[in-house]
């Protein structure tokens, strides 16, 4: 009875739908700068929606082998979720840290760096030539770092994302620059922010958000999503408490599906 009230939740709200035959994840490697390439995992179905580029959190050195099992990152609920956003009609790229940067710290210190840009611009351009379809940053924790400055300093017409998806974004960080620290006036393409509301993480308050939001003053559409429910397990700020989404994977993804292909 549980399972049907949740199938016509998801029905309801337009958050489930058909499953879509999907090529089988390949692992890929482009080159990025010189003497550097970037891999990343790439699934899709046979037509795509839109194309959403997956940024994990933490140090994000996935550390991808060739057949596409990771030494870490796993659990992280960008990661965990990517045969759910091709299921939801979107072409995926799951992004390892760059060939440079597959030794501690990862990508610690290199967020919000040119060559952080350059790479992101290069997995851009090729899922753009791969898909022809419109490319999203989607980034979840210390990924929305990564997301959000590339989105400041990389417009459109440069070669930038078509939307940015921010999950668990940092608003604040004793370490360096939290997302509204960061010139947000200049994204002027389409933004949603997903949050939890119970998200126990110190670097994510929820009450911060509204004021992320704020920021946005370019978006051409933005919205603020908060959630709330589902299970919270160990850390408050890793990938099984709220601030992963853990119990709702299904229902997030489809809401950020949805908002990404509504226009």
């Amino acid at each position: 009875m549980r399972r049907w009230r949740l199938l016509l939740f998801l029905l309801s709200f337009g958050l489930l739908l058909p499953l879509r035959a999907q090529t089988a994840a390949q692992v890929v490697d482009i080159p990025t700068r010189p003497g550097v390439t970037q891999r990343f995992i790439y699934l899709a179905p046979d037509k795509p929606r839109a194309a959403a580029i997956l940024l994990a959190g933490g140090h994000g050195g996935l550390q991808l082998f060739a057949n596409g099992s990771a030494k870490w990152g796993d659990g992280n609920f960008l990661v965990r979720t990517r045969d759910l956003f091709a299921q939801q009609g979107l072409a995926v790229a799951v992004v390892d840290a760059p060939s440079d940067r597959q030794s501690a710290p990862f990508l610690n210190g290199f967020r919000q760096s040119p060559e952080h840009v350059a790479d992101l611009k290069a997995v851009i351009a090729w899922l753009r030539d791969k898909t022809g379809v419109p490319v999203w940053l989607v980034g979840t924790s210390r990924g929305t770092q990564s997301a959000a400055w590339t989105a400041t300093q990389l417009p459109r017409v440069d070669g930038g994302p078509d939307g940015l998806v921010l999950t668990s974004a940092i608003l604040s960080d004793p370490r360096g620059r939290a997302v509204p620290a960061m010139p947000l006036e200049r994204v002027a393409v389409p933004v949603l922010v997903v949050h939890h509301q119970q998200d126990g993480c110190k670097l994510c308050d929820f009450s911060e958000a509204p004021g992320l939001m704020e920021k946005f003053t370019a978006a051409p559409r933005k919205e603020l999503i908060a959630v709330s429910g589902g299970i919270s397990r160990g850390d408050a700020c890793e990938a099984w408490s709220y601030h992963g989404y853990n119990g709702l994977e299904t229902e997030v993804v489809g809401r950020i599906a949805a908002w990404i292909t509504a226009h």
